[in-house]
């Protein structure tokens, strides 16, 4: 939920994400089936509020979560609902964008989504005073750093990696991103792709989604317990 990137490539979407989080919060479930407002809807699952950061329905739209929006806030003592759970509310709905749109976000700690409904991507955004909503370019390459974590300049700074590693291999595949989610500044614990500060903020997870035409992969790599998860299926 705090590193995402986005690249169309080949005729592939492949949208990658790391989760960075405190290492005291239980392990998460890993990506499995779920059943929500007759939809069938793959996630990994927050066991401490039930909800994801990454989640990909069967039309292949895809959900995925970074905390804060633009800039780094003041986190309250209490929120009305989890963030993750708002992730769950918006990709179980007809569609995402619609219900962005209505959606009630009052008392919900600031947050930003990427959105990839019917071959659009959106950055979705918000401030805990407003909802903003961009359309952005699905055939350029994006890439989204936390504001809760890292600063404009390390976000400038990690995004100059990334562009970097897209001009040495402009026809990158899906396991080469996701080795850059895995190992870019390895030694760099603090503002690395992959973070362990003093053992208690660490990088949890990489999520990976792929999706060729009506082709749809999900690998899942919990980076804790040392596991794999992989599944394919065909949107409708």
């Amino acid at each position: 939920m705090c590193t995402v990137s986005f690249v169309n490539t080949n005729g592939k979407i492949i949208i990658t994400s790391n989760r960075d989080e405190r290492i005291v919060r239980p392990n998460a479930i890993e990506p499995k089936n779920y059943g929500i407002n007759n939809k069938k809807i793959i996630f990994p699952k927050d066991k401490k509020a039930g909800g994801t950061w990454f989640a990909i329905d069967e039309h292949a739209t895809i959900l995925v979560l970074l905390n804060g929006a633009d800039e780094k806030h003041i986190p309250k003592e209490t929120y009305r609902k989890s963030r993750g759970l708002i992730l769950i509310d918006l990709i179980s709905c007809k569609s995402a964008i619609e219900e962005w749109k209505n959606i009630d976000l009052k008392n919900i700690e600031p947050f930003t989504l990427v959105l990839f409904e019917n071959q659009k991507l959106y950055q979705l955004r918000w401030n805990e005073i407003q909802k903003s909503t961009t359309e952005l370019n699905s055939n350029q390459s994006h890439i989204w750093s936390s504001s809760t974590l890292y600063s404009k300049e390390i976000r400038e700074e990690r995004a100059n990696w990334f562009y970097t590693f897209l001009d040495i291999k402009p026809e990158v595949n899906a396991d080469e991103l996701f080795n850059f989610h895995r190992y870019t500044e390895e030694e760099n614990t603090q503002h690395g792709l992959v973070i362990n500060r003093n053992d208690a903020l660490k990088t949890l997870s990489i999520t990976q989604a792929v999706i060729e035409k009506n082709k749809v992969e999900i690998h899942y790599n919990d980076l804790i317990a040392k596991q794999d998860f992989s599944n394919t299926f065909i949107s409708v």
